[in-house]
């Protein structure tokens, strides 16, 4: 207890940067699956949506838990904040979990449905675009700045939540197309990398778009960003963003053309467009970083005016140093189990 004591300072940077590890664990994990979903009326033979269903039936769940485990810092750790988002955002919050509802039913039944697997096929899809697009609102409205409590769910609707509400499910769907690369083969494969090509330069667009809006909408975020020379040490940020979007456009096309001609792709073409994919939201949550920190609610607070009592952040560090490692090592050891082809898997994957 002294040794949390003496880290007593320093605990609401900890819960800050752990809430900020859960959140991108979130989106990238989940990120994916729920791409898939937005990409199943793409695919419209039944065998190519039995085959994207079965590349996430095992990990769909448990990526879930890090929106669980981010829910759970935030309560914890900064009650105020919790308290500002879950008021301000009731409605996009309320139907981003009636999405994941949805989609969750119809991973359980569309696998023992006959007549009615169009309707689960159908919810799958809604579900996952309405989860991702409603992620993207909130993400716009964190960023403009989180209205009152009071504040009609309509005021939550502007040009530019609208645009981002789009944004980030076209940035799933790259995820996801990505992803199919590296666990599908054939025809399937050569059609992911296809759409994958196209959002490519969908995704940096909307990351240009918002960027650019966000710094000339506040004071802050431009001084954070150009003010006194800071651009000469943050260039490399965009920098690398553009230079994974050209290698990822490149791959993916080396994909398409080694099965054009008749031949499987080399692992590592297969595997690196998807890593240089997370890479791109990577580099994207750190830019965000960049320009919010150190807020936690825009605008209103910061991590430290959130922060819930020393005594409550000391109780709760036990839990997550334990926790934390587990579900670490369990997600990791879902994905090793699972690590092949789709198709390597008859029964049971």
């Amino acid at each position: 207890m002294d040794v949390l004591m003496n880290l007593s300072f320093d605990l609401p940077l900890f819960y800050f940067l752990l809430l900020g590890f859960a959140i991108l664990m979130y989106v990238l994990l989940d990120g994916f699956d729920l791409g898939i979903g937005i990409l199943y009326p793409f695919f419209p033979n039944e065998a190519d949506k039995d085959t994207l269903m079965r590349s996430i039936s095992h990990v769909w769940d448990g990526n879930e838990t890090w929106l669980v485990f981010g829910g759970v810092i935030l309560f914890g750790a900064f009650p105020a904040a919790y308290a500002g988002l879950t008021s301000a955002l009731y409605a996009p919050i309320m139907l981003m979990l009636i999405g994941l509802i949805f989609r969750g039913v119809a991973f359980e039944y569309r696998f023992k449905s006959t007549t009615s697997k169009r309707w689960w096929n159908r919810a799958f899809a809604a579900g996952s675009t309405l989860a991702a697009c409603c992620q993207g609102l909130m993400l716009g409205i964190l960023i403009g700045g989180t209205p009152e409590h009071s504040a009609s769910p309509l005021s939550l609707l502007t040009p530019f939540t609208l645009f981002t509400a789009l944004a980030v499910p076209a940035g799933y769907a790259l995820l996801g197309c990505c992803y199919l690369v590296m666990k599908c083969q054939g025809p399937r494969q050569q059609q992911a990398a296809r759409y994958g090509q196209r959002l490519v330069w969908v995704m940096m667009a909307a990351m240009a778009i918002v960027s650019l809006a966000t710094a000339l909408g506040s004071d802050a975020i431009w001084q954070r960003w150009f003010a006194d020379g800071h651009f000469l040490w943050l260039w490399p940020l965009p920098l690398m963003a553009l230079l994974a979007a050209l290698r990822l456009h490149r791959d993916l096309g080396r994909v398409q053309q080694s099965l054009g001609a008749g031949s499987l792709p080399r692992s590592r073409h297969e595997d690196r467009p998807f890593w240089l994919a997370v890479s791109l939201f990577v580099l994207g949550f750190a830019g965000l970083l960049v320009s919010l920190f150190p807020a936690i609610l825009p605008g209103k607070l910061s991590y430290a005016e959130a922060a819930a009592p020393s005594a409550s952040l000391e109780f709760m560090l036990p839990g997550v140093l334990i926790f934390v490692p587990l579900i670490l090592a369990y997600t990791i050891w879902g994905y090793r189990i699972f690590a092949g082809k789709v198709e390597d898997f008859s029964e049971g994957y």
